[in-house]
């Protein structure tokens, strides 16, 4: 009877471990999505973008973990190496990652209904300067070197114009975007490189005042932020299929729930790589982007 009961005692544990085994090989995998640092802080950023992340994972039914990474050039090489799984990306940063790594775009963020923004370049009124042409000899700030409106497009254009960004400016910074418009509306540095999204923000919040900002440079359109997936999870047409689905519907989800996103961004809407060819033909034209052979 002993021997009996030992033989079902064993027998219990060994289906319970079996279950258990088998419950961990069928749990969902955690989703990794890695934001951009948008707000002035990583603090502001993780929980703007919370909201975000807990909708994609009620929709997804599988986890999503939120992740700040502080610059765009981080944030690329994060989503090119697999840390990350999702990204929502500067449309340089994306550009990168697909080059390097085969990261795909299944969305653009909407900014005010629209899926484009514009890179500027601003001054202090007071500073004297009134276009680019004011600008030798001057303090000059570009973002890091993964920003689209931050360094790729104002490099680009300076580029076309002749100067050498080394030679041209008395000092040349590379830093955040919220530092640059702080420190041009503080009269500390002459001029930077911002765009417009990022301004009006800063201004609506009260970080800045307009009367100490002026746009003396403004781009053509560009593509919005993407939300890409790794090149390993593009593959899952079922997953990008219900990605893109989730994130075409926060639209109308916005209208009950208006903390999905920040203030001003209005949704998503269906996009591929082939919307980003303006971004990645800046890249080739300044040598930023090397072609694949």
């Amino acid at each position: 009877m002993f021997a009996r009961f030992l033989l079902c005692f064993s027998f219990f544990f060994a289906s319970l471990g079996v279950l258990q085994s088998t419950q961990a090989q069928t749990a969902p995998a955690t989703l990794r999505l890695g934001v951009g640092l948008f707000q002035p802080d990583k603090e502001k950023n993780d929980a703007t973008y919370k909201p975000l992340a807990d909708y994609l994972a009620a929709k997804l039914k599988r986890p999503v973990q939120l992740r700040t990474v502080d610059t765009w050039e981080g944030l690329a090489k994060s989503l090119a190496s697999g840390e990350t799984d999702l990204a929502l990306m500067g449309p340089w940063g994306y550009v990168l990652a697909n080059h390097e790594a085969g990261a795909q775009a299944i969305a653009t963020i909407l900014y005010e209904g629209k899926p484009e923004y514009f890179a500027i370049m601003v001054t202090n009124p007071k500073s004297g300067i009134n276009s680019i042409d004011d600008l030798k000899g001057k303090s000059f700030a570009f973002g890091d070197k993964g920003s689209t409106s931050g360094y790729l497009i104002p490099f680009h254009e300076f580029q076309k114009r002749g100067i050498n960004v080394e030679t041209h400016f008395s000092k040349v910074l590379y830093t955040k975007h919220q530092a640059i418009e702080t420190q041009v509306a503080r009269g500390e540095l002459d001029a930077g490189a911002d765009y417009n999204r990022n301004r009006d923000a800063m201004i609506d919040e009260g970080l800045i005042k307009a009367a100490e900002s002026k746009i003396i440079w403004t781009s053509a359109p560009l593509p919005n932020d993407a939300f890409a997936v790794s090149a390993t999870l593009a593959k899952d047409a079922a997953l990008v299929k219900d990605l893109r689905a989730a994130l075409e519907a926060i639209g109308t989800e916005l209208k009950t729930s208006p903390a999905l996103l920040p203030k001003r961004y209005t949704g998503f809407v269906a996009k591929d790589n082939t919307y980003y060819t303006p971004i990645r033909d800046a890249g080739l034209a300044t040598g930023k982007l090397v072609p694949k052979r």
